[in-house]
């Protein structure tokens, strides 16, 4: 598991003590963990290595082959952690050191923003051990959460039985063709309102007639709800090459892939409504055998859903949204 490391001005906060595995105050590391902290070193020449050759933690910024070369003397010093700053270059420095020292120190590369953390952690394959951010935006924290530590974000999932379906006339239908590979099981979340999402499969089961495509959501009409991070919603229309989505499994685990292609057809389509906790929730996909929605055991293709089928929903947040950003205290009424 990748660590993520914080600098921040943020003092107190739920998120940071149960996502964040050190912070750094006052060049000090603090483990949240095993509540250990320990003393950073800066170093800047190869007598300060000399100087500190049992250090735990070694701060250095790398600006060309000399301070390469310095950090992987620290690393065969026995330093533990090495947290490196690029001056310059941000990717052809961190995937030397990768080569050079993975196993033998742990690298921690200093980021700003959730999109540097994501480029460090894929560097060389391998990637860094780890991230330090340095930041006091909360947003920007969360951001880097969902890439450092996917596997521990998970959405609450429900299940909700059908209570009608009805053919209706074409429309614009969106395929969203990512630049992953998806799972039985694991699809994105959409509806025709915020307050709750069905989970449409990936299309990754065969048939006789067309290929699978594990890449591929068939996710429905152009003007459906999905997510677009964890807290926010778009419209499947909004999406383009190079955007985000979130992947999300029938157990709520998630995680981000980039979109490959947006295609957006005049296909026929087909309205769902399903009953949870008291709430009706709409949908409206494309109207084919190929397009499935996850069940709690399998998935099953909307042309075979009958009422009282069981299906996984997310039910969101209460409140309307603005611009996709959930307004709790707003009052709104979805149909």
């Amino acid at each position: 598991m990748k660590e993520l490391w914080l600098e921040t001005q943020i003092k107190k906060n739920p998120l940071i003590n149960q996502y964040v595995d050190v912070i750094i105050e006052d060049n000090q590391a603090r483990f949240l963990s095993n509540k250990q902290t320990l003393n950073i070193v800066t170093a800047s020449n190869e007598m300060v290595i000399e100087k500190n050759n049992t250090v735990e933690v070694m701060r250095i910024c790398i600006s060309d082959k000399n301070s390469e070369d310095l950090i992987v003397k620290a690393s065969e010093q026995g330093t533990s952690y090495l947290v490196i700053n690029c001056a310059n270059w941000k990717i052809i420095p961190l995937e030397n050191l990768i080569a050079r020292i993975k196993g033998k120190s742990k690298l921690i590369a200093e980021v700003t923003n959730a999109e540097e953390a994501k480029v460090a952690l894929e560097i060389l394959e391998l990637g860094t051990d780890g991230v330090l951010l340095k930041t006091s935006d909360y947003e920007e924290i969360l951001r880097t959460v969902q890439i450092v530590k996917p596997e521990v974000l998970k959405l609450e999932m429900a299940t909700a039985k059908i209570i009608a379906t009805k053919a209706i006339s074409t429309g614009a239908r969106v395929c969203v063709d990512t630049c992953d590979l998806m799972q039985p099981g694991e699809g994105m979340l959409v509806g025709s309102q915020s307050a709750g999402l069905f989970l449409v499969e990936a299309e990754v089961n065969e048939n006789p007639y067309v290929a699978s495509r594990p890449f591929r959501v068939n996710a429905g009409s152009c003007s459906m709800y999905t997510l677009s991070n964890l807290q926010t919603t778009r419209y499947l229309q909004e999406f383009k090459a190079g955007d985000e989505v979130i992947l999300v499994t029938r157990e709520g685990k998630t995680r981000t892939a980039n979109v490959g292609r947006i295609k957006i057809e005049i296909r026929p389509l087909i309205l769902i409504e399903a009953e949870a906790n008291g709430k009706t929730i709409k949908t409206i996909l494309q109207n084919a055998e190929t397009i499935r929605v996850v069940t709690p055991v399998s998935s099953k293709p909307v042309t075979d859903l009958k009422l009282g089928d069981d299906v996984i929903v997310h039910l969101a947040a209460r409140g309307g949204r603005h611009f996709g950003i959930s307004v709790p205290d707003e009052t709104v009424i979805e149909k």
